[in-house]
């Protein structure tokens, strides 16, 4: 008779404001809380492993590790961390973790993988993420379309989607004309990207109060946890 053995994935979420871990089954599915630390600061890579270490040391057992981090991440090494420290331009993360905690590490932007952990796998889908920063991830019938950083391109008024939408905006315009300009952003992306499906995520989704599309949807933010499961599925 065959045996199934249950791997057990790690899933890490590297936020502007927060880090958070959760162990996942085979399946995708949580097998404990939701563990949460603020992101240290300057975030730093030796300051933000250290917190790692810290919210691991209270997650449980596991055979492999999968993390979101806000940037663009190429194999495994990080050439954008807008909303970290520049430090970690060029760091090797994936390699550095395997190294500390003797896992297979497999590293991916942030909004790719809270996508990964919302998408149906059909047509056009977009996900963008509101939060420290401003995330996006593109997939095609369930494929990702890798490196997608259009936060930093320009939205409105001279400024970018992130400038206009980061919770830094949030706070300084207030939540009316901040929920305005995430109207203006919908109807843009729309024409831009003719998707069939957009989902928003991020710790500050629940701050959207508009009447949304039929076709848009608000994902709970553990999605970027869940997410992680998809990175071992070759």
């Amino acid at each position: 008779m065959e045996e199934h053995y249950q791997v057990r994935t790690l899933s890490i979420d590297i936020g502007g404001s927060g880090i958070k871990v959760m162990i996942l089954d085979s399946q995708g599915n949580p097998l404990g809380e939701r563990l949460r630390l603020e992101t240290p600061q300057p975030a730093t890579p030796e300051a933000v492993i250290n917190t790692i270490a810290k919210l691991i040391a209270e997650a449980g057992e596991f055979e492999r590790v999968s993390v979101g981090f806000p940037g663009v991440v190429r194999r495994g090494v990080v050439e954008t961390a807008a909303n970290l420290n520049p430090s970690w331009i060029g760091f090797n993360l994936a390699a550095e973790l395997s190294k500390i905690l003797r896992k297979p590490v497999r590293v991916i932007n942030d909004a790719d993988m809270q996508g990964l952990g919302a998408i149906t796998g059909k047509g056009v889908e977009l996900v963008i993420t509101l939060g420290t920063g401003f995330g996006s991830a593109l997939f095609l019938d369930g494929k990702l379309v890798p490196n997608l950083e259009m936060g930093h391109h320009r939205f409105r008024k001279n400024q970018t989607y992130e400038e206009q939408l980061g919770r830094d905006a949030l706070n300084r315009v207030g939540s009316k004309k901040w929920n305005r300009r995430i109207e203006k952003a919908i109807a843009s992306l729309n024409k831009l990207f003719n998707y069939d499906y957009l989902y928003i995520g991020g710790g500050e989704a629940t701050k959207v109060k508009i009447q949304l599309p039929a076709n848009t949807k608000i994902i709970p933010n553990i999605s970027g946890l869940i997410g992680g499961i998809a990175l071992w599925r070759d």
